[in-house]
C-alpha cells in the first residue's frame, strides 16, 4: 500500500490535538507575519507596522475561523470513515485555497489592492501557503513526536511490569525444566533447558552463555559476574572449574588432560572444551563424582 492511501494517524483528529493545532498556528502566523512581513507583505499592501498588526489580526481571525470549520468538519468526518494521507493532503490544499480566497476577495472588494484579480489571488495563496504550512509542519511534527514517546514509556513500562513478574518467578524457582539467568539488577533476561545448556564464561562485566540451538552452538551476552550468577543459581545446576568458567555438569562428557592443563568436553557433535583450574579441580571433581558414564582420560 502506498503511503497516500494509508490512514493518518489518530493524533491528527484528535480534539485536544486540533484545539492545540488552531492556537498554535494562531499564534505563530500572527508573530510570523509581523516579525518577517513575509514576501515583502507590508510593501505589497501598502501599511505601516501598526497597520500591519491590525491587517494581519484580522486576516489571522479570518483564517482561524476558516480553520475552526475545516478541523471540525474533519473531525467529525474521521469518526465513521477513512482520511488517507492522501486525502488529509488534499484537505489542508483545500484550507489554504479557501482562506486565500477569502483574503483576496477582501482586499479586491473592500481594501481595493490591485487591478487583476487572478495575480491578487496567487500571491494570497503563496503567501497564505508559506505562512500557515509552517506551523501545520511544526506542529505535525510535535505531536509525532509526542505520541512515539508516549508509546516508547507504555512500551518500556509493559517490559518493566514483566520482567519483574519473571525475576520473582527466577528468585522462587517456579520454572522447572528451566535454568534462568538476571542481570545484575535481579531482571530476568534469558531462560534456557538445562539440557541443552554448556557452560557460562566470564568477560569483564558481562557474561557469556553458551548453550545449543537445534544441536548447534550459540551465545547469549548479559551483564552480571559468575559471582552474582551463582548466588541466584539452585545449587548443583552450575558448577565453577575456573575463575572465568561454570559448566553444567550434566552436560560434561570427557575431561582430558593436555599440555595447557586439564580440559573439560561436553556431550556435543561440536568440539568445545573449557580448561579447568587447580584452585577448582578438587572441589569440581567431587561434584562430579555421582555422574555416570564420566570418563577420565
Amino acid at each position: 500500500m502506498l503511503i497516500w492511501e494509508k490512514k493518518i494517524p489518530e493524533y491528527l483528529t484528535d480534539k485536544r490535538n486540533i484545539v492545540s493545532f488552531i492556537l498554535f498556528t494562531a499564534v505563530f502566523a500572527l508573530v510570523f507575519i509581523n516579525i518577517y512581513s513575509p514576501f515583502g507583505v507590508d510593501k505589497w499592501l501598502n501599511v505601516n507596522d501598526l497597520q500591519l498588526l491590525v491587517y494581519s489580526s484580522l486576516v489571522i481571525l479570518i483564517g482561524v475561523l476558516v480553520i475552526v470549520i475545516s478541523r471540525m468538519l474533519m473531525f467529525l468526518f474521521s469518526r465513521n470513515n477513512f482520511i488517507s494521507f492522501g486525502k488529509y493532503a488534499l484537505w489542508i490544499f483545500g484550507e489554504i485555497s479557501v482562506m486565500a480566497l477569502v483574503y483576496t476577495l477582501i482586499q479586491w472588494f473592500f481594501l481595493h489592492v490591485g487591478n487583476d484579480f487572478i495575480i491578487l489571488l496567487r500571491n494570497s495563496l503563496r503567501i497564505t501557503a508559506f505562512i500557515i504550512l509552517l506551523p501545520y509542519v511544526i506542529f505535525w511534527l510535535y505531536v509525532s513526536f509526542k505520541d512515539k514517546y508516549a508509546k516508547l514509556e507504555r512500551f518500556e513500562s509493559g517490559n518493566a511490569d514483566k520482567d519483574t513478574i519473571f525475576s520473582r518467578q527466577s528468585d522462587v524457582n517456579i520454572m522447572p525444566g528451566l535454568v534462568s539467568f538476571c542481570d545484575e539488577k535481579g531482571i530476568l533476561k534469558f531462560s534456557i533447558k538445562k539440557d541443552d545448556l554448556l557452560f557460562l564464561e566470564a568477560a569483564d562485566n558481562y557474561i557469556l552463555i553458551h548453550y545449543l540451538d537445534n544441536l548447534k552452538p550459540a551465545k547469549y551476552m548479559i551483564r552480571n559476574t559468575l559471582k552474582g550468577i551463582e548466588s541466584r543459581l539452585p545449587v548443583g545446576s552450575l558448577v565453577r572449574c575456573h575463575r572465568s568458567f561454570m559448566v553444567n555438569i550434566e552436560n560434561v562428557k570427557v575431561i582430558r588432560k593436555e599440555k595447557e592443563g586439564f580440559l573439560i568436553g561436553f556431550e556435543s557433535t561440536v568440539n568445545l572444551t573449557v580448561p579447568i583450574s587447580k584452585t577448582y579441580m578438587e572441589i569440581f571433581i567431587k561434584k562430579l563424582s555421582n555422574i555416570p558414564g564420566l570418563t577420565d582420560n
